[in-house]
């Protein structure tokens, strides 16, 4: 049975919002009737990373290894994974969400390559020691990040992966929720960015949207009226603008619908015609040399 709106609602303030662990609880109790129907809920709701494998850490198709690299002086660490099938191929970036680089995201990565890319999934809380094991300690950090920072190293990024010997020369990038706004910054700030996917991200600076040369696709979820109300102020931007994107809210499913490591809130068949729409939109604007 589907878990009331309001538990799941509160969920996604607790998520995206500085609301203490105790204090959400605390509200869960109260909206499902005890202690135990509030873990039972919390159950549904939280990432169960060991559910993160879709594609096996050592699936003999791909070949991953940990990065730790500069470029042009911006640190970089990360998980770098590739196809073991010869041939040159885009590059794509995964940004995760605002509980950094996890076994969620890499699996992410994971698929990325197998669908033909060079995907790294950049740990973008490297310059504050790296992503935390726990979640909340992860959320915590984000605030501390500086946007300017975080397109730095997104560049940085798209720069080793546009450098390699088997690249095509053309990146692009994937975000979600924290990962899909970034990937709209650097739209707006990276003109070698030849493609961005948003799963539902917060729109950029639309002042700045006229900057943008990347082709973006942006995925959102209907419920997720937080953002979708946001939508048609970008969409009227990127219009102006004359900026090659599709929009696509997705109906009946709730924000971070692609995330199969949390079973409420996952919608497997919107999860797999978004990630179709992806990899073929990901794969028309990097493929080609």
């Amino acid at each position: 049975m589907a878990l009331d709106r309001r538990i799941v609602e509160l969920y996604d303030e607790y998520t995206h919002k500085p609301l203490d662990r105790r204090v959400f609880f605390n509200r869960l109790m109260l909206l499902a009737g005890s202690t135990a129907a509030a873990e039972a809920a919390l159950a549904l709701l939280e990432p169960n990373y060991a559910q993160a494998q879709q594609i096996a850490p050592d699936d003999a198709r791909v070949k991953a290894e940990r990065l730790d690299v500069t470029v042009d002086g911006v640190a970089l660490k990360g998980y770098l994974v590739a196809p073991r099938a010869a041939g040159r191929r885009g590059g794509v970036l995964v940004i995760h969400e605002n509980r950094g680089l996890n076994p969620h995201i890499e699996d992410v990565t994971r698929r990325m390559a197998l669908a033909g890319f060079t995907a790294l999934g950049l740990d973008f809380l490297a310059p504050l020691g790296g992503t935390p094991s726990d979640p909340d300690e992860a959320r915590a950090l984000f605030p501390r990040l500086p946007a300017d920072d975080v397109v730095r190293q997104g560049r940085a990024a798209l720069k080793l992966l546009a450098s390699r010997p088997d690249a095509t020369g053309k990146t692009g990038a994937i975000g979600f929720c924290w990962g899909g706004g970034v990937v709209n910054d650097l739209a707006v700030a990276a003109p070698e960015l030849a493609a961005g996917v948003v799963f539902y991200g917060r729109s950029p600076d639309l002042a700045r949207v006229p900057q943008i040369k990347a082709r973006l696709l942006i995925q959102h979820a209907a419920r997720d009226t937080r953002l979708v109300q946001g939508l048609p102020d970008y969409e009227a931007a990127l219009k102006a603008a004359g900026i090659r994107y599709e929009a696509i809210v997705y109906p009946d499913v709730d924000h971070a619908f692609l995330n199969d490591t949390s079973a409420e809130r996952y919608n497997a068949a919107a999860a797999k015609q978004a990630w179709e729409r992806s990899v073929a939109f990901l794969a028309a604007e990097t493929g080609a040399a």
